[in-house]
């Protein structure tokens, strides 16, 4: 049984999801929303032990709100041996630098907890950036944010940086692929040793990089491949069609990603189910074993030989509440090793498969009448078209 103690909830703020920092337009801070959840929740945090050894080094996007430094602490509360975190408040195009001390402080922290920042510390780029944009002034800001961000990085000796493709946002795929790789070329160098990992999309709308063919493209562009690299998002993978809830289709996405992209350039993965079906294009995480892929794909993932030893990192749903994500590394942790005719998986799996089960029904729904409706568009589209047709002859 996993062993737990109460630590006051005094000691680091509570996480909070990236997925929750992506939708609506409040106002309010991450620290503000933060503050008012522990005031709210009161009570103490549930604590999870981290296991050294293992091959696999997970963890989750954690807060670094009131200081870089915090990210630890959180971090090594629910027993992650690797984290993802914010370098600064990923809402606002600025951010003051970060602090001598608190630089100090996490570089002090990361010996302390035995965290290598080259290898297992993910932070994720601002959503705000989008380096492939047209226009001259927007895209002057968005590469002055990029440049920003890969710097704090190397100040705090964090060796890998990932961020979103961007949006064409009207240019040609080729265009906006050759402006992104522009700008790229020009951060790494103005930088040092910060490698920057490119994630994979879902494919919605005119999103870069939800094909192996998009992020191959960037990477051709690179010209110190040794600074670049790839991050797997299981979510992602699944919505742009990439199917990997079997052995066989698994294996053979990546003989896929390998042949395109190349293997060298995996960098990092980001553990997510998908609340929506195969294909579906839609960014919709969701916890491990309750969605789409079901805990049969993070089994498979858990247990693959190219994977071991890069940053994996949680960025599920958690309700404000980080024991959620203390539970899960624990879930994915003991899938190490395991069969798939193991006794004690098929119960975790079969549970969370019909703990996700209305959820995963009412989507099909929703995506069955949205398919429906886009194919009576183009039915009535197509004969309007027919109809002028045949009164032009």
């Amino acid at each position: 049984m996993r062993s737990r103690r109460k630590v006051s909830k005094k000691i680091t703020p509570v996480s909070v999801s990236p997925e929750a920092e992506q939708t609506g337009s409040s106002l309010k801070t991450e620290n503000q929303e933060e503050e008012e959840e522990r005031e709210s929740k009161g009570g103490e945090a549930e604590m999870f032990p981290r296991v050294e050894g293992l091959k696999m080094f997970i963890g989750a996007h954690v807060s670094s709100a009131k200081g870089v430094h915090n990210s630890i602490t959180n971090s090594n509360r629910i027993g992650g041996n690797a984290f993802g975190l914010f370098v600064k408040q990923q809402r606002r195009w600025t951010s003051p630098p970060i602090k001598p001390e608190d630089i100090d402080h996490f570089g002090e922290l990361l010996k302390e907890h035995k965290y290598d920042a080259t290898k297992h510390v993910l932070p994720h780029g601002s959503y705000l950036i989008n380096l492939a944009n047209l226009d001259h002034a927007k895209n002057e800001q968005a590469y002055s944010a990029f440049l920003d961000e890969l710097q704090r990085c190397e100040q705090l000796g964090i060796g890998h940086y990932n961020f979103h493709p961007g949006s064409t946002l009207g240019l040609s795929k080729p265009d906006a692929i050759k402006r992104l790789a522009a700008n790229i070329n020009a951060a790494i160098k103005a930088t040092k040793f910060v490698k920057i990992v490119l994630e994979n999309m879902a494919g919605h709308g005119n999103l870069i990089g939800s094909t192996w063919e998009d992020l191959a493209d960037v990477i051709a562009m690179v010209e110190n491949k040794s600074r670049v690299g790839v991050c797997i998002d299981t979510c992602h993978t699944f919505a742009a069609g990439y199917d990997i809830r079997t052995h066989e289709l698994y294996d053979k996405m990546w003989s896929e990603f390998d042949k395109i992209i190349g293997l060298k350039y995996l960098s990092a993965i980001h553990l997510n189910d998908s609340k929506a079906p195969l294909g579906s294009n839609r960014d919709l995480h969701q916890n491990i074993g309750l969605g789409f892929l079901g805990l049969e794909s993070f089994r498979i993932l858990m247990n693959t030989h190219h994977v071991e030893g890069l940053p994996m990192i949680l960025e599920t749903p958690n309700n404000n509440d980080e024991a959620v994500w203390g539970r899960e590394i624990k879930l994915l942790e003991s899938l190490i090793g395991k069969s798939a005719d193991d006794t004690d998986f098929i119960a975790k799996r079969d549970a969370l498969w019909k703990k996700g089960a209305q959820e995963r029904k009412d989507m099909e729904q929703k995506t069955k009448k949205k398919d429906d409706k886009k194919q009576s568009k183009l039915k009535v589209g197509k004969k309007r078209r027919v109809e002028t047709d045949d009164e032009e002859e």
